[in-house]
């Protein structure tokens, strides 16, 4: 199994990991974006830093590889080092690279849950239903202690983290759906909404319908994130070529659209994947270029503004605004929809400590990044913040109960639904 990338696409071409580890020339520009630098001032938690550490175990110059192990596993992947950075160096990658050296396997929980989600979709399904009925009648709380006990805290965490337990997913609402024969667009849907949050696909796919017309879901399965960031290489290019063959067969032509950041981000990395396969690189370039996040899709869409919306802002999913250079497509589709009640949010690209898996393996810092997130929410009045990304929505949902429970947190197009669901009874049209 390949568990090493030793290729990466950067913004300067296609390099090996240790000459794209190079490019980072220590100008420091890349240390007052990094939230953990900003936090802990330790070189070692900076991008800068992160870039030196893999490149002097590339070149076999560290004493104790080992010592390097706190450094990389406290990146948040975020990639607002690469925004800020003159030489756009992809730290990010560079950092998971680092972490498959110093990892002699995977950890055997990504590997179980890849392995589910890839080639076993209807055990998991049947093992969260189970997990989920437990949690609706209080008995979940009753195991984090023995989850702690045999070493897995963070499962623990993750379980008193997710607030939601659907016992119908997304994947079985959208397959009642009427196959379109002539498909305007194709639903992603990321194991987030499928899983954790079907509300939310529900509404990207009404948002679609009233904007582009027809179109269907993808059936997909995992885009393969899980597998990159926590598990093998080879994994997440299984994934990655099931989900190019399904759109392939779906035609090959109709826009690919996700509502969850992160996965997206990665959808449209797939190229990165295949860099040693000419064939298989090609047809991930074809598939990556029609792909579209939730932001993406919202920010010139005609949205009737929502009436009697209470104060809202946005904060933004580092995979959106860093991965996939969204910036500025949320918060324009937001403008739209809170009219007069939106309010502009400082630091709204800083990572709020969500990051995937990050809350659960580093609870310390992400319990001071999300409060520093919801002190900013707080000092806009508003009761209502909007995100793109699953572990936005986990982790602000659990940071806002926490410190600021006035305030809630919902996924961008459950807004959009919204308008355009109050549109129609008013007799508004939205359009692209």
């Amino acid at each position: 199994m390949s568990t090493e990338l030793s290729r990466l696409l950067t913004d300067l071409g296609e390099k090996s990991s240790y000459d794209a580890a190079s490019q980072c020339c220590r100008c420091g520009y890349c240390e007052q974006a990094c939230p953990t630098y900003v936090i802990t001032g330790n070189e070692a938690r900076s991008a800068r830093g992160r870039n030196q550490m893999v490149r002097l175990l590339i070149e076999k110059r560290l004493a104790d590889p080992a010592s390097a192990r706190v450094g990389l596993d406290t990146c948040l992947l975020c990639g607002a080092c690469t925004a800020a950075c003159y030489a756009r160096v992809p730290t990010a990658d560079i950092v998971l690279e680092g972490r498959r050296m110093l990892a002699e396997k995977s950890h055997w929980l990504a590997r179980i849950l890849c392995r589910l989600l890839s080639e076993h979709r209807g055990l998991l399904a049947f093992g969260l239903k189970a997990a989920n009925l437990a949690k609706r009648l209080g008995l979940t709380a009753c195991i984090r202690p023995f989850l702690r006990l045999i070493g897995l805290p963070g499962l623990a965490l993750a379980e008193e983290h997710v607030r939601e337990a659907p016992l119908t997913f997304l994947y079985e609402i959208l397959r009642r759906r009427p196959v379109a024969a002539d498909p305007q667009w194709l639903y992603f849907a990321p194991c987030g909404p499928n899983f954790l949050y079907p509300r939310v696909g529900q509404a990207t796919v009404a948002v679609l319908e009233a904007l582009r017309g027809n179109g269907n879901f993808l059936d997909n399965g995992c885009c393969g994130l899980l597998a990159y960031n926590y598990g093998d290489v080879e994994d997440a290019r299984r994934a990655a070529r099931r989900n190019i063959v399904l759109f392939e067969a779906a035609g090959g032509r109709s826009p690919v659209v996700g509502d969850c950041s992160s996965c997206t981000a990665f959808l449209k990395s797939y190229p990165q994947l295949f860099l040693g396969e000419p064939d298989w690189r090609g047809r991930a370039e074809r598939f990556a270029a029609v792909v579209l996040d939730a932001p993406e899709l919202l920010r010139d869409a005609a949205l009737p503004p929502l009436a009697g919306l209470a104060p809202a802002t946005y904060h933004d999913s580092c995979r959106a605004c860093h991965g996939q250079g969204l910036k500025d497509a949320g918060h324009a589709a937001m403008r739209r929809l809170a009219g007069p009640s939106y309010r502009e949010l400082q630091e709204s690209d800083v990572c709020c400590g969500g990051a995937g898996a990050y809350a659960f393996r580093n609870p310390g810092l992400s319990d001071e990044l999300i409060r520093r997130k919801v002190g900013r929410i707080a000092a806009t009045g508003a009761r209502l913040v909007a995100a793109s990304g699953t572990s936005c929505l986990i982790q602000l949902a659990q940071g806002l109960k926490k410190y600021y429970p006035e305030c809630e947190v919902v996924h961008l197009s459950e807004l959009a639904a919204r308008a355009i669901a109050q549109g129609a009874q008013d007799g508004t049209q939205a359009g692209a």
